[in-house]
């Protein structure tokens, strides 16, 4: 799967779903709730979208993106699978995406209108409008799971914290006990951070973070953001050229290397930067060494453990090594 820088490069034009009646019916909706027909999910961030309720899906991108499938049981079987991944993978987000699902079989003009060639297709929008070029082709949820956490550090780079509400389309709210009739509860611990983020204050989103990883130090998701809040930190006021004529210029200077590393990590090169660290740490000795190899540890921290392209990494850190 190829990265997808975000961009503006158009809005969506609805004209073709104007006056038009709801379908009924349709395939079976597949695991996890992505389907044609209702809106309803039992995911606490997806939506099953059909005529009525897309318009609302694309205003809910005002506040934080939303990943559209398109998916079709005759089509394509393998897109029924892909839409769950895709619901899966944005539960681990806890509302940074909203998971769209659309069946094309059951709401097809809605592939019309958007001019959608093929299934299973992505698409990413925010602020209603698509964020990144369509994504076509079935992925293994690995894939998903990296382009996921790719548009997560671009959103954090941008400053663009919103979270979408849980259960925002319809999907029952449980309580402790699995019973319907809760009251969604939103974490306000990440608030102050992530507002510091969107001022582009990135001194006091360090700070935030660092008070409640000091607080909880097993708390993934803020040691994650103070990883990220210190990349934006070093590189505020940067300029990309000039970083990477220096570290042309001195291939063995940590500072230069670390500092153009930073700069891929924000600009969606994830593995270009863990390269350019590991081979820094390969051929390096000593303190310099140590440099280069705690700070692209950072970088693994600031995209997340579990990330395919940090296991890679973690593996060709310790060959560089050892």
């Amino acid at each position: 799967m190829t990265q997808q820088p975000f961009s503006r490069p158009g809005a969506i034009d609805l004209s073709a779903l104007k006056q038009r009646p709801a379908p009924t019916g349709g395939p079976a909706a597949p695991a996890g709730g992505a389907g044609g027909g209702g809106g309803r999910s039992t995911s606490a961030y997806a939506v099953a979208v059909d005529e009525a309720n897309f318009q609302t899906v694309l205003e809910a991108s005002m506040t934080a993106p939303v990943v559209l499938v398109f998916h079709s049981a005759t089509q394509a079987p393998e897109s029924v699978q892909m839409a769950a991944d895709v619901i899966t993978v944005a539960e681990e987000y806890d509302g940074r995406f909203l998971a769209a699902t659309i069946d094309v079989d059951a709401v097809p003009q809605i592939a019309q209108a958007m001019q959608i060639p093929q299934v299973p297709l992505m698409l990413v929008i925010l602020d209603g409008r698509p964020a990144t070029q369509p994504i076509p082709g079935a992925a293994p949820i690995d894939d998903i799971r990296a382009l996921f956490n790719q548009l997560a550090q671009q959103l954090t780079a941008q400053g663009i914290a919103g979270r979408h509400q849980p259960n925002a389309f319809g999907a029952p709210v449980t309580n402790d006990d699995g019973e319907e009739g809760g009251e969604p509860e939103v974490d306000p611990r990440y608030a102050p951070a992530e507002d510091a983020l969107a001022a582009g204050d990135y001194d006091r989103a360090v700070a935030e973070y660092q008070k409640l990883v000091d607080g909880n130090p097993a708390d993934s998701e803020a040691a994650a953001g103070l990883a990220m809040a210190k990349v934006l930190q070093r590189t505020d006021g940067v300029e990309l050229d000039a970083a990477r004529a220096a570290a042309d210029a001195a291939p063995d200077d940590v500072d230069a290397q670390t500092m153009l590393a930073d700069l891929d990590m924000l600009g969606g090169q994830v593995e270009d930067a863990f390269a350019r660290l590991i081979e820094l740490v390969r051929r390096s000795a000593g303190k310099e060494r140590d440099r280069a190899r705690e700070h692209l540890l950072g970088l693994f921290g600031a995209v997340g453990n579990d990330d395919p392209r940090v296991l890679k990494g973690r593996a060709a850190l310790a060959s560089a090594l050892f």
